[in-house]
């Protein structure tokens, strides 16, 4: 069991290091406009990280097995058209886990497949 101190002041650091990430760029740049380099990352960050969360996703999935891979590329497929549909990154987001869960849960392609 950890001891409550140390507990304690991992939290406190944990909190201080989540504060300074979110802080220092206000200080930085509150009366001067960010380098390009900062702006270009800024606008490509969230589409880079959200294709490493789908490739690392698709990694385990048994391609040659049934199911082939299908409850994934269908999720992925109705994710992609309600996004460019609706535009709402949670509403993507929740339909799309929701819509896994229930495929996975209920094994629906295995009976297909099976």
């Amino acid at each position: 069991m950890e001891d409550p101190a140390h507990l304690l002041v991992v939290t406190a650091v944990v909190a201080v290091a989540t504060f300074a990430t979110r802080a220092i760029p206000f200080v930085f740049f509150n009366t001067r406009a960010p380098p390009q380099i900062l702006s270009t990352i800024e606008k490509n960050l969230p589409p880079m990280i959200l294709l490493l969360l789908v490739i690392y996703c698709l990694k385990d999935v048994q391609w040659l097995c049934a199911p082939y891979g299908v409850p994934e590329i269908f999720t992925i497929t109705a994710v992609m058209a309600l996004h460019f549909w609706k535009r709402n990154a949670m509403l993507s987001i929740f339909a799309g886990t929701g819509l896994y869960m229930m495929l996975v849960q209920l094994d629906v392609f295995s009976i297909l497949f099976g």
